[in-house]
């Protein structure tokens, strides 16, 4: 295991109301030893020492194998590492962390102390879940198509579950993702999302969809006010985060769709020993 020569300082952490043995972090691009176009961002261009912890980026795999290192290394704790296929197929990380190879999945569960539920994003939205007394975290990947298919409420239920209890009682933290005034999306995306909208969603579903200014059949979709929705369905109210662009902040954020070749950021939540 390497020093922990990542940081807090170089990670966010949510602000929400959870008893002090749930831990979270969300990394940012920085604290790590990758180099362009997977490094930092200063001074208007990329720089050596990225946190790249995605194995499928093309980046050298010594180099994503020290961040990940780092970041184990900073929480204490090990994860399950996932391979994430935009579904809703959702594991317990205690039971996943052990196989060989990652599994296919978009979320993870878990009431076991030490071990770290964990996904990755440069884009998607990553939500982070506990419930008011701490039993249970759940930690869930949702790009578009994930969205829409239940990802989110899914996630929180299997929390409420392991923590026996109501899912009004869980928390949930948005993490960076791509912004309002980033993610421009065609009208299929709309579609699929007033499809699955329930009676009074329909409204506040279609408002999430801003008409593009200079092509028809394109939005700006609200990727933070979509997943509030389908978490409003389960009654879960208290929800943080969700004010940050991984396309605009450049100097804190990878982005797929700004970049396209470019590296992973990780969010993960962990109850302590």
């Amino acid at each position: 295991m390497s020093e922990p020569t990542l940081t807090l300082a170089d990670c966010l952490q949510p602000a929400w109301h959870v008893p002090p043995h749930v831990r979270a972090l969300v990394t940012t691009r920085v604290g790590g030893v990758s180099q362009p176009p997977y490094g930092g961002w200063r001074d208007g261009q990329d720089v050596p020492g990225g946190l790249d912890l995605g194995l499928h980026t093309g980046d050298d795999p010594a180099h994503v194998h020290e961040n990940r290192a780092r970041l184990l290394a900073l929480a204490g704790v090990p994860a399950a590492w996932l391979e994430q296929v935009h579904g809703d197929v959702i594991v317990r990380a205690d039971e996943a962390i052990d196989l060989d190879a990652p599994v296919r999945a978009d979320a993870s569960v878990t009431q076991v102390p030490g071990v770290a539920c964990l996904v990755m994003v440069a884009d998607c939205l990553p939500v982070l879940f506990a419930d008011e007394a701490g039993r249970a975290v759940g930690a869930a990947h949702a790009g578009w198509r994930g969205l829409v298919g239940g990802i989110v409420e899914k996630t929180a239920q299997r929390v409420a579950e392991l923590a026996r209890s109501r899912c009004e009682g869980v928390q949930a933290y948005l993490g960076p993702a791509i912004g309002p005034q980033a993610f421009e999306v065609g009208s299929e995306v709309r579609d699929a999302f007033m499809a699955a909208a329930e009676g009074a969603e329909r409204a506040p579903t279609s408002a999430a969809f801003a008409p593009h200014e200079h092509e028809a059949g394109k939005y700006w979709a609200d990727l933070y006010g979509l997943a509030r929705l389908r978490l409003l369905r389960l009654g879960i109210t208290r929800v943080t985060g969700g004010d940050a662009c991984t396309v605009t902040e450049r100097a804190r954020f990878y982005s797929y769709r700004r970049d396209r070749v470019t590296g992973r950021m990780a969010a993960l939540v962990w109850l302590a020993r």
